[in-house]
Formats: C-alpha cells, structure tokens, sequence
C-alpha cells in the first residue's frame, strides 16, 4: 500500500479537529466550569468522547491495545468515515460486492462516491479474478468486504480477502458484525501485517444492544487518528458506554450463552426449513440469520406478515429469496407452523 497520508484527502490531512473541553482535563473529580454545562441533573455533563473505559474493557476481550480501537455511533458512522477520509467526492471510487449490505450503497452516494459492485459467484463468495483488475486503479480507494455477508450468510473466501489486502495500494474495511457466530478467526488478529486495513465489528447483533448504536473499529492506530480527528466530538452517550461497559464486565458469559442458543437454533431450524414444501433451497448459515429460497418470496412474505411475523423480503436483490433472523425458539417454531400452513 502507499504511505497512509497520501491515501488521506488533504482536505483532511489539513483538518483540525474541534477540540473539546475535555480534552484538556482527563480526570474525573473536579468542579466543572469549563464546558458550558447545566451544573445540576445526573446527566448534565458530557460523556467522555473517547470512551475510555469502555474500549480499555474492550480492549481484553478482543486482546487488543486501545489504540488500535475506535467506536462509532454504530457501524454506520465508521462505514461513512472511511468514505469521508479516503475518498475524494466526485472524483475517486470504491469497490464492494453484490449483493452485500446496502449501507455501503448509502454512504458511497452520500460522500458522492461512484462505488463499483463486483458480482459474487454462485457461491456467493468472491471470485479474485473479477476484482483482481481494478486493484491497480489510481482512483480506487477503498474495498468493502462483508463476512458473514449480509443477506448471503456466508463467510467469505479467506485466502481471496488477503490476496486482496495485500495487492491493492488502497484501504480495505471488512465488516465483521456476524463475526460471533462463527468459529472463522478475526482479521483483527492480522492487523500488523497489513496496515491498510480496517477490521469492523458490533455491540448490535451477538450482544444484543443494538438500541445503543455502538460499532467497533480495529485498525493501525495512524488511521485510528484518523477516526478520531473526523468523529463528532461526543459520538456516544455516557448512558450506552456505561450500558456496553456493564455488560461486558458482568454478562459477558450471558453473551455467550445467548450466541451459542442462536447457533443451536440456525442448525435446527435449517433441517426444518428443507422440508416446508414452499422452500426451495436453505443456504449455508455462518450467521445469526438464514437465506432461503422460496417458491414465491413476495406472496410468503405478505401471508407472513398477515400472521404478525416479520421476515426480509430480499428477492429485490437475490430472486425469490427470504432473509430470516433467529428468533427465540418459540417465536422460530411460530414461523415454522405458518410456512408449513403455506401452500403453493
């Protein structure tokens, strides 16, 4: 890859940052006349804006040093930061494959940002060759890979996602926020050798706080500075750090026995999904949801809702194709006995 600030916009480079008034005073005790706060309530003052504790706790469970940590207000705040760092609007692209996460789609419109969709292969997975000749292309900043993708389940080729790191001059976020529910190892643990990448994860789906917005970053901590120079400065409230905080020191292993329930019911209702005559195909789940094909994803989906249950219609993108997340085991079964009522 080139040189980190030759990948930065140099409007960026440039930037300084607001500075806030806490970033003058780092403790905690004090009398507080310096930020134009109400003095009375308990949630008058502002919350730490680098969540200092919360990525200190964060940093023992992913085994990873603090400064190779950012959050963002979810991961769409870091989805969009990487465009707005790395991509000069009306002028260089970004590349992702299809179908994946429409966020990306968002962001790169946003920012202004032609984003290129490469096709996965029939098995969904990535197919080095198609991507293989825009690698070199001076205007070609950024590669989004989502594994688990989102709504194809699946983890993607390994060895195709470090030949891709390691070609390409540019940034590479992978976005790992299904990682949970899969034994694949984190490309957070390859941070030092490649550092051009950016390895992307939640607090929303195997934990279960997805009201609290809060998405992780590990990346080099030269574009972890990066992350903070362009963040608002107080992009999570004192009210979700000290929620995520607590979780992680006093259920952590809850986390864990929830993540393994949801596993246990992927497996089960994949062998039950297979033999409801209006499905036509289960796909390989490496996630917290399964894609099924259906004979008739609209007609399913409307006869669905109309029994109260919420699935994703994706045949927009994948023909005829239904997402459906884990529920509990009785809402699952409730889904079940509906589909099995269904006859096309």
């Amino acid at each position: 890859m080139e040189k980190l600030d030759n990948l930065v916009r140099p409007n960026v480079r440039a930037l300084n940052p607001y500075s806030c008034a806490r970033d003058d005073f780092k403790g905690h005790e004090g009398i507080f006349l310096d930020a134009n706060e109400n003095p009375f309530g308990k949630l008058n003052r502002y919350p730490d804006p680098y969540q200092s504790e919360l990525k200190s706790a964060i940093a023992v469970i992913k085994d990873m040093p603090t400064e190779n940590i950012f959050l963002g207000n979810g991961s769409d705040e870091i989805i969009d930061l990487c465009f707005r760092i790395f991509c000069e609007p009306g002028s260089d692209r970004a590349l992702t494959f299809s179908p994946t996460y429409g966020m990306y789609q968002v962001s790169a419109a946003a920012n202004n940002v032609e984003l290129i969709r490469i096709p996965l292969n029939d098995d969904f997975d990535i197919d080095f060759s198609r991507v293989e000749p825009y690698l070199n292309e001076s205007s070609l900043k950024l590669i989004i890979i989502c594994s688990p993708n989102n709504p194809t389940a699946n983890v993607m080729n390994r060895q195709a996602i470090r030949k891709i790191i390691s070609s390409f001059r540019g940034m590479v976020l992978i976005d790992e926020a299904y990682k949970d529910f899969n034994d694949e190892p984190s490309f957070s643990q390859v941070l030092n050798d490649y550092p051009n990448l950016i390895v992307m994860q939640t607090f929303s789906k195997a934990w279960g706080m997805a009201s609290l917005r809060i998405g992780m970053a590990f990346a080099a901590t030269g574009v972890i500075a990066y992350f903070n120079k362009m963040k608002p400065p107080y992009n999570i409230s004192s009210i979700n750090q000290e929620t995520a905080l607590n979780k992680i020191r006093k259920n952590y292993s809850s986390v864990r026995k929830e993540v393994g329930k949801i596993i246990a019911e992927r497996e089960r209702m994949s062998g039950q999904l297979k033999k409801m005559p209006c499905i036509l195909e289960v796909f390989h789940s490496d996630a917290n949801f399964i894609l099924v094909k259906t004979r008739n994803a609209d007609l399913i989906y409307s006869l669905l809702v109309k029994e109260g249950i919420i699935v994703r219609n994706r045949s927009s993108v994948i023909k005829d194709c239904i997402r459906i997340t884990m529920g509990t085991k009785s809402e699952n079964n409730k889904l079940l006995k509906a589909l099995k009522n269904i006859n096309l």
